[in-house]
């Protein structure tokens, strides 16, 4: 029995020792996901505020900077020598357009607008309707509207270079047919569509593309987000009104709108970002030049030039924080305009 007790002893005196943790429990849960905070850091929050520190030098990305506090944020702005007395004047407005932020920030705008208003007005119907009577085809009728949205959009935008060619565009190969078809030697529809294919990247018409393409490509995003809200509505509701004898149409203005306006506020949130930050679509579409007199030239492609073309870093860096205020203004602006009213 001792010799038992004594090998058993012996046996447990020679058992390995537990290891020691290397970071406590404590800590091991910040261990874990601080590679992310790290590369977060490193190639996201620095960045960020070394774009900050030089938008007040003047750099060029290589030699000494050149401190001039808020110089580059009132030669990206130039507000010298504008007729402020005629603020409300043609004149003003021509000659603030001459200024290549301000024409930047406005075709910005304009292409928003023009792209981003007829997104929402299309896409709350078409998903109303795909809710309402599509049912069983939903799904699939839904993919083919999202499909432009995960679509590269380099690759959309080369595609619409090559349809709307002025000399071997397809756009212009169908209208110059039309126009030129002839009944009895006459031209019936040549007042509807042209006889000479126009060039679609002339300054009159190549805005009007580029807002043509964003719509395409984004009100199918819209569209499943309105859907995704439309399915959140009570049927009951919908079941109510129309007991109580209302219309298709009031059941939509009364009990659809109202109750869509939360993703309204969201949707138009992202189109407003995305509308100010725009580059792709233009960039591809004028051939990085922004088309004649540079009437398509967005904010983040004056921003880019001014950067990498003119070799202005500070300034660059200034644009982009102009931009980003204005961005936050008007998301305050549509944050107010959807907020409930007491």
């Amino acid at each position: 029995m001792p010799i038992a007790m004594a090998q058993t002893s012996a046996v447990a005196s020679r058992a390995p020792a537990k290891p020691r943790a290397w970071v406590s429990r404590r800590w091991a849960p910040y261990v874990f996901i601080s590679p992310f905070f790290l590369i977060f850091a490193v190639f996201a929050l620095y960045p960020l505020l070394f774009s900050v520190w030089v938008s007040f030098f003047r750099w060029d990305g290589i030699g000494p900077m050149s401190f001039t506090a808020l110089g580059n944020y009132f030669w990206v702005l130039d507000p010298t020598q504008l007729p402020w007395d005629r603020f409300f004047s043609r004149e003003f407005w021509t000659e603030m357009y001459s200024r290549d932020f301000w024409r930047a920030l406005f075709n910005t705008i304009w292409i928003g607008i023009v792209a981003g208003v007829p997104q929402h007005l299309v896409a709350i119907p078409l998903a109303y309707f795909i809710h309402t009577k599509l049912k069983r085809l939903s799904h699939p009728v839904l993919a083919l509207y999202f499909l432009p949205f995960i679509t590269n959009a380099v690759a959309i935008a080369l595609v619409f270079q090559a349809l709307f060619s002025t000399e071997f565009g397809v756009i212009n190969l169908v209208l110059t047919t039309l126009g030129n078809w002839q009944v009895a030697g006459v031209a019936p529809l040549g007042w509807l569509f042209p006889q000479v294919g126009p060039n679609w990247s002339g300054p009159e018409y190549v805005r009007w593309l580029v807002a043509f393409l964003v719509w395409w490509r984004y009100v199918g995003w819209n569209t499943v987000l309105y859907m995704a809200a439309l399915q959140t509505i009570p049927a009951d509701l919908y079941e109510a009104a129309r007991v109580d004898g209302a219309s298709s149409w009031n059941r939509f203005r009364y009990i659809t709108v109202p109750l869509l306006r939360p993703m309204m506020f969201f949707a138009i949130t992202l189109t407003i970002i995305g509308s100010l930050q725009m580059f792709e679509e233009s960039y591809i579409l004028t051939r990085a030049t922004g088309g004649l007199g540079r009437v398509a030239e967005t904010s983040a492609m004056y921003m880019l030039r001014v950067g990498m073309t003119d070799g202005d870093f500070g300034a660059a860096s200034a644009v982009a924080w102009l931009l980003f205020m204005f961005i936050a203004g008007m998301t305050y602006l549509n944050n107010r305009w959807f907020k409930p009213k007491d």
